[in-house]
């Protein structure tokens, strides 16, 4: 479900989680684990607030 919803492009944390409906907590622990089988990109932007975006790799991608 998250790597269907990372499709159709960079998305918040808050967005992917209204749209799958898993909690924030599972949300977090399930990225963290596609980003170290290098499936989901991290992208941090020094801005205030702090906004962070996850993506899709190549890797990722290849999975569609």
């Amino acid at each position: 479900m998250i790597v269907y919803q990372l499709l159709s492009g960079p998305q918040r944390f808050c967005t992917i989680e209204a749209k799958v409906g898993i909690s924030g907590r599972v949300l977090s622990e399930r990225l963290k684990d596609f980003e170290n089988e290098g499936i989901i990109r991290r992208e941090v932007f020094p801005e205030t607030p702090v906004r962070i975006e996850y993506s899709l790799t190549n890797k990722g991608l290849a999975l569609e």
